[in-house]
C-alpha cells in the first residue's frame, strides 16, 4: 500500500501530535465516518467499491465539514493503487498533466492504477478540467473530486458524465454529538482528559450548523478555555468564548443562498411574516447585500400582492431605496417592515397575466390594432372610424372593444378576490351604466 503527500501529516507522529484536533480525528476507516449513512452505508455503491478497491472516478458534493476529504483519507488508507493529490487552488495545468503522465507510466509498467484526489474541483478553471478529460476516460487516473459547489453547474459536463455523483449532508445534530463523542475519549482526541457538560454539548451542536471539522475546532478552542481555568468540565461559557458568533451556513455563491432567498420569498408569498423575518435574518447574518434582499422584495410586492393592496409596492420601492442610501444596519429595519408588509397584505398574482399576454404575442397571429384605436395624427384618419372617448359618458366609461379581434375580455387579466383589486372589479361593474342608459 501506498501513501502520498495529502496524508504526509498522518503517517508522521511527530506532526500529528500538533496537527488540528479535527486532523487528528480523521477516520482511519469507513465506520469512523459519522452521519453519510446514505453515502456510504452498507448497501452504497461507494462503500463497496472502496471495499473492493474497484473504485471508479466519483465526485463528492456537500457542504464544508460532511466527510469529503475523510472519504477520500479512508481511500488513501485501503487502496492498493498509487493515491496521489493536485491541489485546486494553487495547482496548475502543468501540475496535472506530471501527475497524469506518472500515472500512464505505473499503468503501462505494472499495471498499478493511480487514485487522483482533487479537493475543491470547483476551483479548476475550465481548462484544468478539460486536460482531465482524457485520463479519465481512459482509466489512466481514477478521479476523486470533492467540492461544496453543485458539480452540475460548476464542473465540467464531460467530467461529470465521466464520474459518478455522490451527495453528502450536513451533519445531523445527532452525528454531531456522536462526533464530540469521540473526540472527547479517543486518544488522538483529548483522550477522557475532559468532560462536556450538556449545555455546552448543546451549544457546539447549535453552533456548528452541521459542519463536523467546526464542530471540532470548536471543541478545541473551549477546552484550551477550561484548562486554561484549570477545570475538567467544559462549560457553555467556554464554548460562548470561543466562538460568539454561530456558524450559519450560507454562501452568496452557493446553493444555501438561493434556499434561503427562496424561502424567504415563498414565506411573503404565504403570508407568514414570522417566517419572513426568520429568513430575512439569515441573509443578513449570512452578509448578504441589503439591495439583494431589497429587489426580492420589490419583485414580490407586484407579483404576489399586485393590486390586492398597491401600497405594497410603494413600501418596497421606499425599502431598496434605503438599502442603496442608508446600508446596514439600520435598513435592516426598513427591510423587516417591509418583508413583513408584504407578508401580511392581500395577495393577488393577476399582474402574471403579462406573461400569458407575452406568450400570445410571440406565438399567436400578428393581431391589427382596431382602426378606431390608431393613432390620428396621419392622412387618411377621418376613415377610421369613431373613438369614443369614456370621459364624455355617464360613469366615465363606454362599452367600446379594445382588444383585437379574437381575444376576448378575461383571456389575461384575472382578478384576485382580495383586496382593492376586489373592491374596485366590482365597483367597476357597479359604475359602468347598463345598455338601456
Amino acid at each position: 500500500m501506498k501513501t502520498t503527500s495529502l496524508f504526509q501529516e498522518m503517517e508522521d507522529a511527530n506532526r500529528a501530535s500538533s496537527a488540528p484536533l479535527a486532523v487528528r480525528m480523521r477516520p482511519q476507516t469507513l465506520d469512523d465516518v459519522v452521519g453519510q449513512e446514505d453515502a456510504i452505508g452498507p448497501d452504497s455503491w461507494l462503500r463497496q467499491a472502496i471495499l473492493n478497491d474497484s473504485l471508479s472516478s466519483v465526485i463528492l458534493y456537500g457542504p464544508a465539514g460532511t466527510g469529503k476529504t475523510s472519504i477520500a483519507h479512508v481511500i488513501a488508507k485501503t487502496t492498493s493503487s498509487t493515491f496521489v493529490e493536485v491541489s485546486a487552488i494553487g495547482g496548475t495545468v502543468s501540475d496535472l498533466r506530471r501527475e497524469i503522465s506518472d500515472a500512464e507510466k505505473r499503468l503501462s509498467a505494472s499495471g498499478e492504477r493511480t487514485i487522483l484526489f482533487v479537493d475543491e474541483i470547483h476551483r479548476f478553471n475550465r481548462s484544468q478540467q478539460d486536460a482531465l478529460l482524457h485520463a479519465v476516460e481512459d482509466r489512466v487516473v481514477v478521479l476523486i473530486g470533492a467540492t461544496t459547489e453543485n458539480p452540475f453547474f460548476e464542473v465540467n459536463s464531460a467530467l461529470i458524465s465521466r464520474s459518478r455523483v455522490v451527495n453528502l449532508t450536513s451533519l445531523s445534530d445527532q452525528g454531531i454529538s456522536s462526533l464530540l463523542s469521540k473526540a472527547l475519549a479517543s486518544d488522538a482526541g483529548l483522550a477522557g482528559a475532559l468532560k462536556l457538560d450538556s449545555d455546552a454539548e448543546e451549544a457546539i451542536v447549535a453552533i456548528s450548523g452541521g459542519d463536523g471539522r467546526s464542530a471540532l475546532t470548536t471543541l478545541e478552542l473551549a477546552a484550551e478555555i477550561s484548562k486554561g481555568r484549570g477545570s475538567d468540565t467544559i462549560t457553555k461559557e467556554d464554548v460562548s468564548k470561543s466562538n460568539p458568533h454561530r456558524n450559519i451556513p450560507y454562501d452568496k455563491n452557493k446553493d444555501m443562498h438561493y434556499d434561503v432567498i427562496s424561502a424567504f420569498i415563498k414565506s411573503m408569498r404565504g403570508s407568514d411574516p414570522d417566517a419572513a423575518l426568520y429568513w430575512l435574518a439569515r441573509m443578513i447574518e449570512g452578509g448578504e447585500d441589503p439591495k439583494f434582499i431589497a429587489r426580492r422584495i420589490f419583485i414580490a410586492a407586484a407579483e404576489d400582492v399586485g393590486n390586492a393592496d398597491p401600497q405594497a409596492l410603494l413600501i418596497a420601492e421606499a425599502a431598496f431605496k434605503s438599502a442603496e442610501v442608508i446600508g446596514y444596519p439600520e435598513c435592516q429595519l426598513i427591510l423587516a417592515q417591509a418583508a413583513t408588509y408584504v407578508a401580511l397584505a392581500p395577495k393577488s398574482n393577476s399582474a402574471c397575466g403579462i406573461f400569458e399576454a407575452r406568450e400570445e404575442v410571440r406565438s399567436g397571429p400578428v393581431r391589427s390594432v382596431p382602426d378606431y384605436l390608431r393613432d390620428r395624427h396621419r392622412p387618411g384618419s377621418e376613415d377610421y372610424g369613431q373613438y369614443k372617448y369614456p370621459h364624455n359618458y355617464p360613469g366615465g366609461w363606454v362599452d367600446q372593444r379594445y382588444l383585437p379581434d379574437g381575444l376576448e375580455r378575461g383571456c389575461f387579466y384575472h382578478p384576485g378576490e382580495r383586496g382593492w383589486e376586489a373592491y374596485r372589479t366590482e365597483a367597476t361593474k357597479r359604475d359602468r351604466p347598463s345598455a338601456d342608459s
